[in-house]
């Protein structure tokens, strides 16, 4: 296998075009060195946790490439080079299948862009290593994802920098106040659904305490024949009243 400081000084070339065809063999090969480790959590994703994901087994090398020349990060520090994607209805959903997923993964490692999102990218990215090879699940709610869709779309009218804060400041603005309203709505949704909760709760505890009231009033009303049938000659006490 070849080793992070050889992959890292492949990376360096890429970024600064001093590539040569043994490079580009070398970034294929390991670009196909994670399929084997994405397959192996796509299967887990399926059948483990009853998910549909999409995604795809290694980056392209434009992408990769890209990314080098974009950000300051080494090619062994990419982490999305394999990665799924997985939808969810709501931000209940999503925190279940986060709690699944780590019961699955334990090593896995979080992080939560809902809180403190990417330049109003709201997701949560789920970092799991098989092999040695590191596959990143991307977690979105419906809205999340509707929201990734739009931005990745204009990203294509007004250049890929719209991704990462460029591009023109109004579409930016734009962005920025969708996804705010998106973390209003969902935050409201949220709490809907602990309200119906709660309310099942308590209507829960209020048919278990009418319960035992029925029960408590079928022995009062047995006490009180008891008591309609009392002779003169009959000593009792209260005892016979909780029999």
């Amino acid at each position: 296998m070849v080793s992070s400081s050889q992959i890292d000084r492949m990376g360096d070339r890429l970024r600064f075009g001093q590539v040569t065809d043994d490079d580009l063999r070398e970034l294929d090969a390991y670009r196909q060195s994670f399929v084997g480790a994405y397959e192996t959590v796509i299967s887990s994703i399926r059948q483990d946790l009853g998910l549909k994901p999409t995604g795809r087994p290694a980056k392209s090398t434009t992408s990769i490439v890209d990314k080098l020349r974009r950000e300051s990060i080494r090619l062994s520090q990419i982490q999305d080079i394999a990665g799924a994607r997985v939808v969810v209805e709501d931000l209940q959903v999503q925190d279940q299948v986060i709690a699944d997923f780590v019961r699955l993964f334990p090593l896995a490692s979080i992080v939560d862009r809902r809180a403190a999102p990417s330049y109003a990218y709201r997701a949560v990215h789920l970092l799991v290593q098989v092999s040695g090879r590191t596959i990143e699940v991307q977690l979105r709610s419906r809205l999340q994802h509707v929201w990734a869709e739009v931005s990745e779309g204009l990203s294509v009218v007004f250049g890929v920098n719209l991704k990462y804060g460029g591009g023109p400041p109004d579409v930016r603005q734009l962005l920025e106040r969708a996804s705010g309203l998106i973390a209003i709505a969902e935050g409201v949704n949220t709490n809907i659904a602990l309200l119906r909760e709660q309310n099942r709760s308590v209507l829960m505890s209020i048919e278990a305490t009418t319960a035992d009231a029925r029960v408590l009033e079928e022995q009062l009303v047995s006490s009180l024949r008891l008591i309609a049938n009392l002779k003169p000659s009959h000593h009792w006490s209260a005892d016979d009243i909780s029999s």
